[in-house]
């Protein structure tokens, strides 16, 4: 059993040696020490654990060189460094860039394990599809998934860092907001499985228009696994034109029944979630999703075909997706004395906000929405916003709350498509957060969305104490 454990908690041939082979540095030390495995990596001082790795980051506003000597003193086994450590009797390695050597190890680590990695990306609904997958998964493996918005450079090799031997799968969320960026995440994943689940209309601003949006997340395929396969919605007019890369054929999935793996049947349960029965082949069986919108029937589409990839029986697909749980800001429903809060603000663009809009319809008692500005649009921000106003306008709710200099044009076009809707314009936050409390009544349903920067997660933490 000891054995056992010590093999868990050290990282397989992550020597000091080996790390330093694997991104390019100079070891700096005792030569007894460089056989030594560690036991854990981390960027953040106050994370590190004995045996650990230290790697310092040099931010704008603190360079991570200056904890060096607090992180050895707390047990570290080494650090990188960017620069010579004079007089020094610990190990460290020397390299240029600490993000790239980061980058480096994770590459090398992922392959000394060697076990499969699911690589999920797109434009909307990346996490909730990664959270859906790795509820499937979990029925039958040991499996890993990314934590929270660890899905960029620096976030993908820390979420590589949390693999041990005894997990058997991996599925990384990954994103990006201009082109090149897929391709170093990728070289890093190195998915055995790649799935895309939209191409909408978030980093415009970079990426130009969505064919751009589609080359920049297709770069996920040049690392793919030659015997891996590709997952795609074939309900998304850009991602169905990808007929195949490199003799591999994607497994389409969606609501069109001419597809490998698509659903009917499809009801709503209100904001308890939503049933329909899912087909794969020649099989196909009932499933309820436990939490509400349509982009949820595509999550669990997604996973069935993941699932079925990798061996899981029907049973377990099923029991995987209906065993799914939100997370904080994706949906997440609080049920206070007063209100239903649906907490969806951890980020928002103008396909999920519609998505989000179309589901609070369905709610009991008034219907609110407090929507904020969306960022990273591009050029058309404001047409952008003025489509969820007019979207706003029809679908159903009693009461639209605007808030943020763009989101002025939200409101207007929905005073206008709409006047007998209930719209309130606040410029800021500041000013939301000081007369939140005399617009909602107790019974409503209230859906609090907008883009991360907006922190709205403060309007949700206001609702609760109101």
């Amino acid at each position: 059993m000891l054995h056992e454990e010590i093999q868990v908690k050290f990282m397989k041939n992550l020597t000091l040696a080996n790390i330093a082979k694997a991104c390019g540095g100079v070891y700096h030390g005792p030569e007894n020490k460089k056989d030594i495995q560690v036991s854990s990596i981390t960027t953040d001082s106050r994370q590190i654990q004995p045996e650990g790795l230290f790697v310092p980051i040099a931010g704008e506003r603190v360079d991570g060189h200056t904890f060096i000597p607090q992180v050895m003193e707390k047990g570290a086994l080494a650090t990188l460094s960017e620069r010579p450590l004079e007089g020094v009797q610990y190990p460290y390695i020397q390299v240029q860039s600490s993000l790239q050597a980061v980058k480096d190890i994770a590459e090398f680590y992922l392959k000394q394990l060697g076990i499969p990695v699911v690589g999920i990306t797109g434009s909307v609904g990346k996490t909730s599809t990664k959270e859906m997958i790795a509820s499937v998964l979990k029925e039958k493996y040991k499996t890993l998934k990314t934590q929270g918005n660890f899905n960029n450079e620096l976030g993908l090799p820390l979420t590589v860092f949390r693999l041990r031997e005894d997990d058997q799968i991996a599925v990384l969320e990954m994103g990006i907001s201009d082109f090149g960026e897929m391709t170093r995440l990728a070289k890093i994943a190195r998915p055995d499985t790649c799935v895309i689940t939209n191409i909408g209309t978030c980093h415009l601003e970079f990426l130009g228009d969505r064919d751009g949006v589609l080359k920049a997340k297709t770069e996920i395929f040049q690392y793919v696994n030659p015997d891996g396969h590709i997952v795609l919605n074939g309900d998304d007019d850009k991602l169905c034109t990808v007929k195949e890369y490199h003799g591999i054929k994607p497994v389409f999935f969606g609501m069109d029944q001419g597809l490998p793996v698509y659903a009917d049947e499809v009801k709503s349960l209100g904001l308890k979630g939503m049933s329909c029965r899912i087909h794969m082949g020649e099989e196909s069986f009932p499933v309820k999703i436990p939490m509400p919108g349509q982009h949820m029937i595509y999550n669990a589409l997604a996973a069935a075909a993941v699932g079925r990839i990798y061996g899981l029986t029907i049973p377990q697909i099923c029991q995987g997706i209906e065993s799914y749980e939100s997370i904080s800001g994706r949906f997440h429903m609080i049920d206070t004395e007063k209100y239903l809060i649906v907490d969806d603000c951890y980020n928002a663009n103008p396909m999920s906000m519609k998505a989000s809009l179309d589901v609070l319809k369905d709610a009991d008692g008034r219907k609110v929405a407090i929507l904020g500005d969306m960022g990273e649009l591009g050029e058309d921000e404001i047409a952008l916003h003025e489509g969820v106003g007019s979207h706003a306008a029809k679908c159903g709710i009693d009461l639209l709350i605007c808030c943020g200099s763009l989101s002025g044009y939200m409101a207007q076009k929905a005073k206008q498509d709409n006047p007998s809707l209930d719209v309130i314009y606040e410029p800021d936050r500041e000013a939301l957060l000081s007369k939140i409390g005399g617009y909602v009544k107790e019974g409503d349903t209230i859906l609090v969305k907008a883009s991360h920067f907006m922190h709205f997660e403060e309007l949700v933490n206001k609702l609760q104490k109101v």
